[in-house]
């Protein structure tokens, strides 16, 4: 029987009792987006302060961006805004969503923060083409500029469901 070197019977003894490096699970995949992304991402996630962005944030304010623009059709949407203001409640607003996701852009490395940002654009020219423009934007000149998204028309969540 042939013997194994001490070398090779002391390293599998240390891989043994070496301790676990991570206190998280490893993050779910992003749709659309690499791992090393997502892993820059999930650092961002679970070291941030603000409050309305917590682990699986972005994956969930991707989905409501989507979940926005997919219907079939050329009728034109309308995001609303939501009564509950809650960090969960507040990303069925697909403005919310998008401002989080903005967030997120924000903060992230050089190189996640343009794969993300690619990803982003293409779901914002959708936006701006399924969406109407505010005529009375000039009124309400409350808005910064570089938040665009809430320059559009916005609907009555009641008008769409048939409930009042």
């Amino acid at each position: 029987m042939p013997r194994n070197r001490p070398g090779a019977l002391r390293a599998a003894q240390r891989a043994r009792h070496r301790p676990r490096r991570w206190d998280t699970p490893s993050p779910d995949r992003i749709h659309g987006l690499s791992a090393r992304t997502g892993i820059a991402v999930h650092r961002f996630e679970a070291l941030s302060s603000d409050y309305y962005v917590f682990p699986g944030v972005t994956d969930r304010a991707l989905r409501r961006y989507r979940a926005f623009l997919t219907p079939p059709g050329r009728r034109p949407r309308y995001p609303f805004l939501e009564d509950c203001s809650c960090r969960g409640c507040s990303l069925l607003d697909v403005r919310h969503a998008r401002d989080v996701l903005a967030t997120v852009l924000r903060h992230l490395p050089r190189r996640p923060r343009a794969e993300l940002s690619r990803l982003v654009a293409a779901l914002d020219a959708v936006y701006l083409a399924r969406t109407l423009p505010d005529p009375f934007v000039a009124v309400r000149r409350q808005w910064r500029s570089h938040v665009w998204w809430y320059r559009r028309l916005e609907g009555c969540r009641y008008a769409a469901t048939g409930t009042v």
